[in-house]
């Protein structure tokens, strides 16, 4: 095999090309951005281009839309506030968040939302940062009262309209149950939209002002935010959503005059538009143990916690059924295990990936871990929303031809 000094055959990065040429040529992506970071060296593709019906080319500085790949920087929010003590992770919410104070809980989770008995004790930090609050996205129950009423309340995704005000959403949320008892299961999304508004009212500003000074500028994230201002407009591709029957491209959300064109009302934390550039120092700074080019973003115990398993044996279970059960509709997400604080982390080894890899997956077709054990970065990035296992499968051929790219 022939060396290179970067961590990476040249011979794997050819074929790492060749895999996601593979799945632009076939037609059913567009086109992407991909970028493999190990040992000081950096290696990016920008194959296809921005619409479906050609134009413009993908390029390294394109902007993406990340749905829940914002969960791991939007939580870093949250981790400097812990670690200036001005959060702690045991304590209520209910002074900040007085919406969800006294809660009820559902006598079962698939039961009417009618039928409930009082939460055993409040909602604390720790529940949200693990995403164990008690409600959000059972994929076992999608099908219950409290999903639709959760929806309803909540949801303001592309197909629902705007979000409203973080207060008039919150008054929202506090009219429903939770669907378990506080710390007892891990469920998903939710948490960290809830997080995003306790964060704006610790700071007394909004999450992305506060993001901006203690992560984005630190950074030099200059291109990462809730929306794309109208001189980079250019640079977000339409976000598509194929027809799951036919596979034909239907736009979701254009970038002219978009939903990610204007500031949002609710910064929802799982809103975030990045390149791979910004994500790569993101991950980067977790790798370094919170360190940036010689300054410390977050202390080294709050990257711990954020990159390792916070789960007991119980909640790690049940999150391993759930997504056991539904693995054809994920892409590797059933392997993991564990959860950290905003992201993923596998405590066993499922796939390509090594034990102790953390990062995340997102519904537009996005995704990025980091590695530990090998030092690596990996960072693919489309706008083709996941209606179709196409984006799911690219995902995992990326993965898979990433790890056999390492040269030691």
């Amino acid at each position: 095999m022939e060396q290179s000094n970067s961590g990476f055959s040249e011979a794997g990065l050819r074929r790492l090309r060749e895999v996601l040429a593979r799945h632009v040529e076939s037609g059913k992506i567009p086109g992407l951005v991909a970028l493999v970071s190990r040992g000081g060296q950096t290696h990016v593709e920008a194959i296809g281009t921005m619409r479906a019906e050609g134009g413009a080319p993908m390029r390294r500085d394109t902007i993406f839309r990340m749905a829940s790949v914002s969960k791991p920087v939007t939580t870093a929010a949250a981790m400097v506030l812990l670690d200036e003590c001005r959060l702690r992770l045991d304590e209520p919410v209910d002074p900040w968040l007085p919406e969800l104070a006294d809660r009820r809980v559902l006598t079962r989770p698939d039961g009417p939302i009618e039928d409930t008995v009082p939460a055993r004790r409040p909602i604390t930090v720790r529940d949200l940062l693990t995403s164990t609050f008690g409600l959000g996205v059972d994929f076992e129950l999608m099908d219950s009262p409290i999903r639709a009423a959760t929806f309803k309340a909540t949801d303001y995704s592309v197909a629902s309209g705007p979000a409203p005000h973080p207060d008039e959403w919150m008054r929202r949320l506090g009219e429903l149950p939770l669907s378990y008892q506080p710390g007892q299961r891990w469920l998903y999304d939710l948490s960290y939209e809830v997080l995003g508004v306790l964060v704006a009212r610790v700071t007394g500003r909004l999450l992305e002002t506060f993001l901006r000074e203690r992560i984005f500028d630190p950074l030099g994230m200059t291109d990462t935010g809730f929306h794309v201002p109208a001189g980079k407009i250019d640079r977000l591709p339409p976000l598509y959503g194929p027809d799951p029957q036919t596979g034909e491209f239907t736009v979701w959300d254009e970038a002219e005059g978009g939903r990610a064109s204007q500031p949002p009302a609710f910064q929802g934390a799982s809103a975030l538009v990045s390149t791979v550039e910004d994500y790569r120092a993101y991950f980067q700074m977790l790798l370094n143990g919170g360190m940036h080019e010689g300054r410390r973003i977050l202390s080294r115990a709050a990257v711990e916690l954020m990159t390792t398993n916070r789960l007991t044996p119980e909640q790690e279970a049940a999150r391993d059924t759930m997504y056991r059960n539904i693995a054809h509709l994920t892409s590797g997400q059933a392997l993991h295990g564990g959860w950290g604080f905003g992201m993923g982390v596998r405590t066993y080894r499922g796939d390509y990936a090594p034990i102790g890899q953390f990062g995340w997956d997102g519904g537009t077709g996005t995704t990025v871990y980091a590695d530990p054990t090998n030092r690596l970065t990996g960072i693919l990035f489309t706008q083709v929303g996941m209606s179709t296992l196409d984006s799911m499968r690219l995902i995992n051929d990326f993965w898979t031809t990433t790890y056999q790219a390492l040269d030691d």
